[in-house]
């Protein structure tokens, strides 16, 4: 008997795994895409399909930059302060997915920005993004980009 109820047990939650498995995976190349678009934001192309990720209404919190209530303002302070300036890098093994029920997942990382012009990676951050599922497109609601730090 204990051995059906494992077998069971493993039967209902392999779904769960195949699903977690391609939601980590989904997730990954949207934030590969989310971020290829930033490094190359000076093209005015990439800035308009960097600034597709994001819900109208996104909220972003940064630590040292403050709060931004909507995309236009975030997508002008990125416009103005990162494009051409610098390149994210996730740190490799810090990216990590959770689904939210009903609604999407959220992602949170580590990743560094290096300067273009010296190719020194000297800033570090943890980040937390809250991805939202409409009709099979994501969009990013909430971002927290905070814990900055020089890059040891």
């Amino acid at each position: 008997m204990k051995q059906i109820c494992l077998v069971l047990l493993a039967l209902v939650s392999m779904p769960s795994l195949a699903d977690d498995m391609v939601l980590a995976d989904t997730m990954k190349a949207l934030d590969t895409a989310v971020f290829d678009s930033f490094n190359h934001c000076q093209n005015p192309q990439e800035l308009d399909k960097h600034a597709s990720f994001f819900a109208a209404d996104v909220e972003f919190y940064h630590d040292n930059g403050g709060v931004t209530w909507d995309r236009d303002s975030m997508i002008a302070n990125t416009k103005n302060n990162a494009c051409g300036h610098y390149t994210r890098k996730l740190v490799e093994g810090s990216f990590n997915v959770h689904s939210i029920k009903d609604f999407g997942a959220i992602t949170e990382g580590v990743h560094i920005f290096c300067q273009n012009k010296t190719n020194q990676c000297e800033g570090k951050a943890d980040f937390v993004m809250v991805w939202r599922k409409v009709d099979d497109k994501w969009q990013i609601t909430r971002v927290l980009s905070y814990g900055h730090r020089e890059n040891k």
